[in-house]
Order: structure tokens, then sequence, then C-alpha cells
């Protein structure tokens, strides 16, 4: 089988092709963000335009973390397109556990100047009894949702307290590029605080009603 990219790494000569290759697989398969110390072609501004050529070929792009790391996910185009057809979609309790996790650990510590970037990880944890408390959902149906989502990578446990487990988000949120970043942090204030004056900014760029 011919791959998408064929014709861009056909450009190369063998050693940026293999450059090239090992970057593509290293952000494409790696669980976390990979430092460009051991990628040329992520170093390389030339050999970096490559491989984001030869990921967008898939719907893929190359997402920069803070500092000198990588990852990739998905382009901006194909995701407004995968949710606009309802594809990957969570199940409700997933999504209500997921959803309170991102506000305690995430966005209530940047409202409060704790998290300075906008990054999704987080050193502040939300607990199973927090969990319990604003999702209201039965011991049961919590621990099916948290092993969900723990197999997606969406979260990740951190370090258990006097409290009982606790979880933050997990590496797959790296994937976000900047413009998903943005959407997720304006869909979190619309649905904590509607009412708030940012809601009403972030309602008014979207062009909606107040």
């Amino acid at each position: 089988m011919t791959h998408p990219a064929e014709d861009l790494l056909g450009a190369l000569s063998e050693r940026q092709r293999d450059e090239v290759v090992a970057a593509w697989a290293a952000v494409e398969y790696g669980r976390e963000p990979v430092d460009e110390v051991g990628f040329a072609a992520l170093r390389d501004p030339a050999l970096r335009e490559t491989l984001r050529a030869v990921l967008r070929r898939t719907g893929r792009d190359l997402v920069r973390i803070a500092g000198r790391r990588w990852t990739s996910g998905y382009d901006d185009d194909v995701r407004a397109e995968l949710v606009a057809r309802g594809w990957g979609l969570l199940p409700e309790y997933d999504r209500a556990v997921l959803t309170t996790i991102l506000v305690h650990s995430v966005a209530i510590p940047r409202s409060d100047g704790h998290l300075t970037d906008d990054s999704w990880a987080s050193a502040v944890p939300t607990t199973v009894a927090e969990l319990r408390s604003h999702t209201q959902l039965a011991r049961g149906k919590l621990n099916d949702a948290l092993q969900r989502l723990r197999s997606a990578d969406l979260i990740r446990a951190a370090r258990t307290s006097s409290e009982g487990a606790s979880y933050v988000p997990g590496p797959q949120f790296h994937r976000l590029t900047p413009a998903a970043r943005r959407l997720l942090q304006e869909e979190l204030v619309l649905a904590a605080g509607p009412g708030s004056p940012l809601a009403a900014a972030i309602r008014h760029s979207r062009g909606g009603q107040q």
C-alpha cells in the first residue's frame, strides 16, 4: 500500500526521510509529547514543515506543547467535521465526569491565577467525592465512567490523598490544537457561568445573542 504522503517523502534524501518517519511515528503513537532534542525533523524548520504536511495528508496536524515538546492531533477542519457528524462522542455519563474534572482541575485554578498558560495539564486533582457531589452518579456508574476515561487517556489518576482517589486531565488533551484549546475553554465558561460577563463576551464574539 502506498503511503498518502509518498510523494512528499520521496522528495527527501534517505536520511531526511528516515528522520521524518521517525518523528511522525513518535508524535502519532507516543502516549506523551516528545522532546524535539531527540528528533531532527522536529528541530529543523524545513523538515518540520514536511512532517506537518505528511500529517495533514491523513487529517492530522503537528501540535507544539510548552517548551520544545511536540505531539499530533486532529486538524481543526477535520475536528469540526467529526463533531458535525457526531462521531467519537462520549457517553452522557462520561461527559459529565470529564466536564467536572476539567472545571475543578483546570478552569477554576486558571480563573484563580494558579494556571497561567492555555494547556489542559493540571496539578490540581479532582477527588472522587467532588465527582460524586457534582455529577450525582451512583458509585457503579461513576466507576465505569472513570475506567472508560482512563482507558482513553482522557484522564489520569493523581496521587491518592486522605480524601481518596483523585484525577486530572489525561495526555489526550495535549493533542488539542491552539484553536481547539480555546474553543474548549469557551465552552466551559458557557457551561459553568452562562450569566457571567465573560460568557456574554464569548456569545457576542460568536455573533450570538446576549
